[in-house]
């Protein structure tokens, strides 16, 4: 059997296939990001899902795809993990990024991470190229959920929200400075936490001319930091993969034309594009 993963900082979703490539189980644990979690609650949230746990001794490959997984340390984290609960397996741990190459094309481009977190490689048809590390929520994520989080809330304590805007934010949240701290700074998961707030803007479309506003400052940052820097972005298509890639697509496709680039696809969840690669290397 062969198990494979899309794990986010919020989320991890777990898709199992038999020999033949058929679905035997589909589940979701919460997210398994190495970096800002312990190994400990990593073990503990796997243990947690009791569909999981029926199979731990069945799986024969284990393929993670995971964020927070780009560089050594992390890996070697999660790996340990798996392997001690995935004990017959072959387990591998690869950054979220060769997931999502995975479910968005076989032909090269660039292909572009927005969902809790952001990142971005290049493929240039058999491998990926990811010259530039990503270093996490506190310091890069442009135009991702913690990203429009933060901002969010950096312009509601700098009274720089509209006062209209301002009103549905302090409805739809608790914005009690220590509370917000306290999950900031003692709790797990910092990331998924800032991201929450970004559901304010992202859950319909976006109309609300200051929420346009801030999704435009981010991607072009985005375009910025995370585009521009491949020099064959020019002549490739620019993909896209997230929840915060789905809602924001028009404003994706403006700010992409106006520097001369090409939209290629934008997938909400990489799972089905996951499933459909498997069971083409299965019958291969």
């Amino acid at each position: 059997m062969i198990l494979f993963t899309d794990g986010g900082s919020t989320k991890c979703d777990w898709l199992l296939l038999d020999h033949k490539g058929e679905v035997v189980l589909k589940t979701r644990t919460q997210g398994l990001n190495p970096t800002v979690i312990s190994s400990e609650e990593i073990q503990k949230r796997i243990e947690e899902n009791s569909e999981l746990k029926e199979f731990f001794q069945l799986v024969e490959t284990l393929d993670f795809y995971g964020a927070g997984c780009g560089t050594i340390t992390p890996r070697n984290i999660l790996k340990d993990v798996l392997s001690s609960l995935f004990s017959k397996g072959k387990v591998k741990v690869q950054e979220d990024l060769a997931a999502a190459v995975y479910a968005v094309t076989e032909a090269p481009g660039i292909v572009c991470i927005l969902g809790t977190g952001s990142n971005s490689c290049y493929f240039d048809g058999n491998q990926i190229h990811a010259p530039i590390p990503s270093l996490g929520y506190s310091i890069m994520d442009e135009a991702s959920g913690n990203y429009f989080g933060k901002e969010l809330l950096r312009d509601y304590f700098y009274r720089k929200m509209p006062q209209d805007t301002a009103g549905r934010f302090e409805a739809a949240y608790n914005l009690k400075a220590d509370d917000i701290k306290v999950n900031i700074y003692q709790k797990p998961n910092p990331n998924a936490y800032l991201a929450s707030f970004a559901q304010f803007i992202f859950t319909e479309e976006i109309t609300d001319s200051y929420c346009v506003s801030v999704v435009e400052k981010g991607i072009k940052e985005f375009i910025t930091c995370r585009i521009q820097t491949f020099p064959e972005a020019s002549n490739v298509p620019i993909h896209f993969i997230g929840s915060i890639a789905h809602f924001s697509s028009p404003i994706i496709e403006r700010c992409l034309k106006a520097e001369g680039y090409q939209l290629g696809n934008i997938v909400r969840r990489p799972m089905d594009g996951l499933v459909a690669y498997y069971q083409r290397k299965i019958k291969e």
